[in-house]
């Protein structure tokens, strides 16, 4: 496996983490620099260590991750959307308290778990490939592309926030929540 293949893996991965970040955008008030660098931090950080700690520990947890994964990031996305459509009808909820709730650390920590599940499983599987690659660099491919991709589309969903506004953060909670249906539709078959 070389570098096209670690490519279009680290950009499939960073799709989910792309729609998070767009749906955040979405929900977003006022975007600054520092947004789209957090997004881009997070999302980026933990796709590029999940493969790693999946390369690492192939033998000792693969089991459990493939049964589980799916689960753990419906939950998460759905547990997430489903508070940000509650919010969104919330009468004295201010942008900026909104925008802090989204942007905590908490908030942006379990988002980047929920979307990279499967980078732990791609690199569980890159353990029982060959790679023509070292393992760092293709985890530091994959944390590239998810730095780049949700860091855009914080952008992105603020643009389509701007036709949408009212309606915007219930928008960006069914897309969390839809990504979650489609991770677990997805692992369990169905799609």
């Amino acid at each position: 496996m070389g570098y096209t293949e670690i490519f279009l893996i680290a950009v499939s991965l960073a799709m989910d983490a792309f729609a998070v970040s767009v749906s955040n955008g979405l929900a977003l008030e006022d975007i600054k620099p520092v947004h789209g660098l957090m997004h881009g931090a997070y999302f980026g950080f933990f796709q590029f260590l999940m493969p790693l700690i999946g390369f690492m520990g192939a033998g000792l947890f693969r089991g459990y991750i493939e049964r589980a994964d799916h689960w753990i990031a419906f939950i998460l996305l759905a547990l997430i959307g489903g508070n940000m459509i509650k919010e969104s009808f919330d009468e004295e909820d201010e942008d900026e308290s909104r925008t802090d709730r989204l942007l905590a650390p908490g908030h942006m920590i379990m988002l980047a778990i929920a979307t990279s599940i499967d980078a732990l499983a791609v690199g569980i599987s890159f353990s029982f490939a060959r790679l023509s690659v070292g393992i760092l660099q293709a985890c530091l491919i994959i944390g590239c592309v998810s730095f780049v991709l949700p860091f855009c589309g914080v952008y992105l969903g603020k643009f389509i926030g701007g036709v949408f506004q009212k309606y915007a953060t219930r928008v960006g909670g069914l897309v969390l929540i839809f990504i979650g249906i489609k991770i677990l539709l997805e692992h369990l078959g169905i799609l």
